[in-house]
């Protein structure tokens, strides 16, 4: 059998484990996801106008605040600095 195929069955067992919740050596990345929906309301602002002044679709602040999709890891970093920081974001945009 290849390297790559020994490989493959290791990180497959590996990956078995893992979900069995056995202690592994595999890497778990959490996505914290922010309520999209409770920052746009912060700010007071309606979803046509929290989309345009973000630069965000439409159609996907849609669909992240009627849980048909989920942010991306990029996408709720962005979102995280909104809330944190939306006049700054805005600035920055604008400069853009």
């Amino acid at each position: 059998m290849s390297t790559f195929g020994q490989d493959l069955i290791a990180s497959m067992a590996e990956a078995a484990a893992h979900a069995r919740g056995e202690q592994t050596a595999a890497r778990v990345h959490v996505v914290e996801v922010p309520d999209v929906r409770a920052i746009r309301e912060e700010l007071g602002l309606s979803q046509q106008a929290f989309a345009s002044a973000y630069r965000i679709p439409l159609a996907t602040l849609k669909g992240w605040e009627q849980g048909r999709r989920l942010p991306d890891a990029t996408a709720s970093a962005y979102l995280s600095v909104i809330a944190h920081l939306p006049g700054e974001a805005r600035e920055a945009l604008r400069a853009a």
